[in-house]
């Protein structure tokens, strides 16, 4: 079992990761006009960070432990089918949730902007409402990626809790906007916002003690090569196509390169 200060620090950055919606609310309602150009090489640099960690410390991890706990040949395929599993897992997420309320379908600010007066308050509301549904449901194995990181290595976690704090940013944006405009009530906008990124902190509770009781080289090894997936996934569904949507294809490539060097000296910096 793992002591309790590092349960409690995992959970403090899973708590963090996930209430960062927060900061996109507020965002929503303090800046005229968004940077779409710096949002867009922030979710590169997110994008960069996660897909780099997935495949050059995660997926290693796990096999590692796989591989100790049941052989080179099945370990190594056990990795790899879980891989895919964590793949599968978020894309079925992804796939029951409709597209007009996913926030992993990219839509602009400035066209919701434009379009919010013109829409009906009733379906602003509702669309608001799904919006942070939908973030809930998706922000839950996000909470059970960073949490689990964060307690078998923390200075892992810290990166993987930064980069989804990042990415966690619009989709607050993408919940408070429609409800702001709906009700003209700032408090509820933030709240629901807010409360969107509870789920996060949630995915880790449930995660702690679903399997913590269970814990072992296999179940760990299964677990993080299930969350290099979900990472992989989230970062090539949603990240690239929204950050390459949001400001230039080149400003979003530039993110991903910075933030692939920044995780990449990080790691080796803790050698």
């Amino acid at each position: 079992m793992f002591p309790i200060e590092n349960i409690l620090f995992a959970f403090g950055l899973t708590l963090f990761a996930g209430l960062s919606t927060g900061i996109g609310s507020a965002l929503a309602f303090f800046t005229k006009e968004t940077n779409t150009k710096a949002l867009s090489i922030a979710l590169g640099f997110s994008a960069g960070v996660m897909l780099y960690v997935s495949f050059v410390e995660i997926l290693g991890k796990a096999r590692d432990a796989l591989v100790s706990s049941m052989g080179e040949v099945q370990g190594a395929w056990v990795t790899v089918l879980a891989f895919f599993g964590g793949i599968a897992f978020i894309a079925l997420i992804d796939y029951l949730v409709p597209s007009e309320e996913n926030p992993h379908e990219v839509q602009k600010i400035e066209a919701m902007d434009d379009k919010c007066e013109a829409v009906r308050v009733n379906k602003l509301y509702r669309m608001g409402l799904f919006t942070a549904l939908a973030i809930g449901i998706h922000n839950f194995p996000e909470g059970l990626a960073t949490f689990t990181a964060a307690l078998t290595d923390p200075q892992l976690g810290i990166a993987i809790a930064v980069a989804i704090a990042i990415h966690n940013i619009p989709e607050g944006i993408a919940v408070s906007i429609p409800i702001f405009y709906a009700t003209r009530d700032r408090k509820k906008a933030f709240k629901l916002s807010f409360l969107s990124g509870i789920s996060e902190p949630v995915g880790a509770l449930v995660g702690y003690l679903l399997l913590m009781p269970f814990f072992s080289d296999t179940v760990f090894g299964v677990l993080f090569a299930a969350v290099a997936g979900i990472m992989v996934f989230i970062s090539l569904d949603e990240l690239l196509p929204t950050a390459k949507e949001y400001g230039e294809h080149h400003l979003s490539i530039a993110g991903v390169v910075a933030g692939m060097a920044v995780m990449a000296v990080s790691l080796l910096l803790f050698i």
